[in-house]
């Protein structure tokens, strides 16, 4: 497949995502988001008072929230509406971003929303870009994953909602470009990797593993230059050393220099929320996760339902709720898929897992040492991803597949890796089957999404009366 054509397929993915991710926002009913009302509330203070709320008793309401959602937020019950304020301990960044769209907009949660399904065009060229760069001979795969970071029902619901997650997940995204392309030797440097990890720690506690990832494309990158040097080659090296006047360092920065690099930007950054959280909140509390506890105290435990139906069944429980709401679980997690739909689900993740079993084509940019320490990087995105979940839900029963959605581009990667294999066995059978065919595949869930939309989130989200 062609650069030029390849870049035509992902403009048009972008277009449609655009285009659905806009429905969804305009369509899916007020409110009908996880945690929407909170988030949207933090911008609100921010409109009226500035910088920035803080978190304390009263902002969480289990039994109003159950009202509302058991009445599907209704407008006769929306008086206390503005006192949902239990996300008033996350970091700034994305709700200041938001603050000129509710001014400028008059609070218009559509608005809101539709700054968050542009964010999420940026995770869609992310997976594209990460893609490109883990598998620089099969443009098809990036497009797969571009496809299905775009459309997968519960992240188009999610970035068209009004959430911090649009934008932190971007972070994380731009992360591993910025990680690949140092891995590569393109040009980045690690102060950049540490002004980006900062960002992204003023943005969501979800993204802190950043700060342990992007340091190990450092590592990579100076064991590679390292065996350059060693081999007598060194493309990536000379490129990098050069100064501010375009001259030649000519050394190679040592690794406690590059470490410290990306740390100092990164610590001042994050320093600023964290200063910020134990002066209101207290030491040790530098995330203000204390202080939310405290407030959300009566939100379901896990320990607590594990209890009542015995470790077996909450496993059973835990894991159909996981993989269901991961692919699409709408509302507040009461509105699932049809049945059909998560079948359909199984059999692609079937058919990719065969693809895998089918063993890696031949692939030279895979096979550098570049590909494989960014393959390593993905992986281990990935893996932190699920452990940040299990984590979580070791106190809390939030058993809500989107908490996944930091290590979305490398599952997406790996899925369409699969796919890709197995379309590449069988274009040996059927050679009219090219290599459009991955992209063009996974592109179907954006029909999908249309369809559960006006079929099956509208109606069942919709006010009825009242």
């Amino acid at each position: 497949m062609s650069v030029t054509r390849s870049r035509g397929m992902l403009a048009a993915i972008l277009g449609v995502y655009l285009v659905v991710g806009g429905l969804f926002a305009i369509f899916t009913p007020a409110w009908q988001a996880p945690d929407e009302p909170a988030h949207y509330n933090y911008v609100a203070q921010l409109a009226r008072g500035g910088c920035c709320p803080v978190i304390e008793s009263g902002d969480w309401d289990s039994a109003y929230l159950e009202t509302l959602k058991a009445n599907r937020f209704r407008p006769d019950l929306l008086a206390d509406l503005p006192a949902i304020q239990y996300e008033d301990h996350q970091p700034p960044l994305y709700y200041l971003l938001q603050t000129p769209v509710y001014l400028l907009t008059n609070g218009s949660l559509i608005a809101l929303r539709l700054v968050s399904v542009l964010l999420g065009g940026g995770i869609v060229m992310c997976a594209y870009a990460v893609g490109r760069m883990a598998f620089p001979q099969r443009p098809q795969i990036a497009l797969g994953a571009a496809a299905l970071v775009a459309f997968l029902p519960q992240h188009v619901a999610i970035l068209a909602s009004v959430t911090n997650d649009a934008l932190s997940n971007l972070l994380i995204g731009i992360g591993l470009v910025l990680a690949a392309r140092h891995v590569r030797g393109d040009g980045v440097r690690p102060w950049q990797m540490g002004v980006l990890a900062g960002i992204a720690l003023l943005t969501k506690i979800s993204t802190i593993f950043l700060v342990g990832l992007l340091p190990l494309a450092i590592l990579a990158r100076f064991w590679l230059d390292r065996r350059e040097e060693r081999t007598g080659r060194s493309p990536s090296l000379r490129m990098r050393q050069e100064d501010d006047d375009g001259g030649r360092t000519g050394r190679n920065p040592s690794l406690p220099a590059r470490l410290a690099a990306f740390v100092v930007p990164a610590l001042l950054l994050g320093g600023i929320w964290w200063a910020r959280s134990i002066s209101v909140y207290g030491f040790p509390d530098v995330f203000g996760l204390r202080a939310h506890d405290r407030v959300v105290a009566d939100q379901a435990r896990t320990a607590d339902l594990v209890g009542q139906i015995g470790l077996g069944e909450y496993l059973s429980r835990a894991v159909q709720t996981t993989f269901n709401s991961f692919w699409g679980q709408f509302g507040w997690m009461g509105v699932p898929m049809p049945g059909w739909v998560y079948t359909l689900i199984v059999v692609l993740l079937i058919a990719a897992l065969l693809g895998w079993l089918l063993g890696r084509r031949s692939d030279g940019g895979a096979a550098a040492p570049e590909g494989r320490w960014i393959a390593a990087l993905l992986g281990l995105t990935a893996l932190l991803a699920v452990a940040q979940y299990l984590y979580y839900n070791l106190e809390f029963l939030q058993l809500q597949g989107r908490y996944m959605f930091t290590g979305l581009i490398p599952a997406t990667l790996g899925l369409a890796w699969g796919i890709e294999n197995g379309r590449a066995w069988l274009a040996r059978r059927v050679p009219a089957l090219r290599a459009e065919a991955t992209p063009l595949l996974l592109c179907g869930f954006a029909v999908l999404d249309v369809y559960l939309l006006w079929r099956v989130i509208v109606p069942a989200l919709a006010v009825t009366g009242g």
